[in-house]
């Protein structure tokens, strides 16, 4: 009878222990990640860092020299906005595993996490009602050559 009590609490030690492991993993790429999105006019590209905080906005081929100010300022926001939400997903995604149930320890069930208290309802919804375009964060010298890596 205590044989099977101990293997169990060896069991919950190593799946703990494993899941610290892979917190601290999680932890160290999350503080260095970003995501830049490009507003759907493509006049402007945002950056935002691994606490949604905006850390670089670029105005594209200097379509913003067209544009009003309301229009500027709506391209930065839904830019900024997309990129934030891009971050907030990626944490939902990297954070989920440790609120499952345990599959070799039945005590450990695991918590349920409010998404959209924490970030906002948008970031339940499927990405195909995104309307900002994702794209990789582009060295200064390739937009200097008008290759921003689209067409």
């Amino acid at each position: 009878m205590t044989e099977p009590l101990e293997k169990r609490l060896e069991k919950a030690m190593a799946e703990l222990q494993a899941a610290q492991e892979a917190v601290a993993r999680t932890e160290r790429e999350l503080r260095q990640a970003s995501f830049a999105v490009l507003s759907s006019d493509r006049a402007v590209r945002a950056t935002v860092g691994p606490q949604g905080e905006l850390t670089g906005i670029e105005f594209l081929e200097n379509k913003y020299r067209d544009m009003s100010h309301q229009e500027l300022s709506a391209s930065v926001l839904e830019a900024a906005n997309a990129a934030r939400l891009k971050m907030n997903k990626h944490v939902m995604k990297a954070m989920a595993p440790f609120a499952e149930p345990s599959a070799d320890v039945p005590e450990l069930k695991g918590f349920e996490l409010d998404w959209e208290r924490i970030f906002g309802p948008e970031v339940l919804r499927e990405d195909d009602e995104d309307t900002a375009r994702e794209v990789e964060a582009a060295p200064g010298w390739r937009d200097a050559l008008g290759e921003d890596g689209e067409d």
